[in-house]
């Protein structure tokens, strides 16, 4: 793509814009240091939402980013949208000076909220614009800027009933180069768990968890499930159910304290479960259709 753009006086200028969530931060901030690593005098600029977790982890990354006022919709409670509407057309405005002050040669959208005024707000300046859509089911934010977008890159097949069959790309997801990097096998990994029980572990990974009913497994969990660990910003309404039924729930609010909690409480030969909250782990059609598979994950434990 790089050899494919107009470029201004100076390095490559690239602004990024989405988030919300890991499921579009961590794609976007792979996209950054793969640019990095192949164009090093690159300029990029992150676009996010005010409040949202890409205006911490983006900086953590050691990129600079800037936040708009927008917020999603409500759809199921339609009148609260004035104010919606208002910090739209607040991002829009904004959108435009990051464009003028910034002036890229390409503006990627990752999804999420803040990538619909900055990149709509691109495309209107004839910037070129590429979406990068992680899941099978597209997001409602990349199928709105498809239309205009030079080029779009998607992970799977059949996207082509979302998107422009012309301007698709299959590439697959952006992955962190320190997961394909990691040289410890399956043998090191049982051997560094501490000798335990044997019974399964569950790990739930924190992000969008719509609302999933996990009542019908409670009397396996209690049966089966030994520890629980919850990671997110805000896992207060797994704690509430999942509390008192295991023999222990943790809760952590980072990737490296749930793999660390995992570690001491697994033995080897557990069994370790990925809910369907991360949208990193989006392999289905919807949040239910993964809800409805990590029941059945549970299920099995009784076989």
């Amino acid at each position: 793509m790089t050899q494919n753009i107009a470029k201004s006086n100076g390095p490559l200028r690239v602004l990024i814009s989405g988030g919300g969530t890991g499921g579009h931060i961590f794609p976007a901030v792979s996209i950054a240091n793969a640019l990095k690593r192949r164009c090093p005098e690159a300029e990029i600029l992150f676009v996010g939402a005010e409040g949202r977790m890409e205006m911490e982890k983006v900086p953590a990354a050691g990129y600079d980013i800037v936040g708009l006022p927008v917020a999603g919709f409500d759809r199921k409670r339609l009148w609260r949208n004035a104010g919606v509407l208002i910090k739209l057309m607040r991002s829009m405005r904004k959108a435009r000076k990051v464009l003028k002050k910034f002036n890229p040669d390409i503006a990627v959208g990752v999804g999420g909220y803040a990538s619909g005024p900055m990149l709509k707000q691109a495309q209107k300046n004839n910037i070129p614009t590429l979406l990068q859509e992680q899941n099978s089911y597209a997001g409602v934010t990349n199928k709105l800027l498809a239309a205009k977008a030079r080029a779009i890159c998607v992970a799977y097949e059949g996207m082509e009933r979302f998107f422009p069959a012309e301007s698709i790309e299959l590439t697959g997801n952006p992955v962190r180069s320190n997961l394909l990097n990691c040289i410890l096998t399956p043998a090191q990994a049982n051997e560094s768990m501490p000798a335990g029980q044997g019974k399964s572990i569950v790990l739930i990974l924190g992000g969008k968890d719509k609302g999933n009913d996990y009542s019908e497994i409670e009397p396996l969990v209690r049966e089966k499930v030994k520890t629980i660990v919850c990671m997110g910003k805000d896992n207060t309404k797994l704690l509430d159910f999942f509390g008192g039924k295991v023999d222990e729930i943790i809760d952590t609010h980072s990737l490296a304290e749930a793999v660390e909690a995992c570690r001491n409480a697994a033995s080897a030969g557990d069994t370790v479960l990925l809910s369907p909250c991360c949208a990193s782990f989006d392999l289905f059609k919807s949040y239910e259709q993964r809800g409805d598979l990590f029941k059945e994950a549970v299920k099995a434990l009784q076989k």
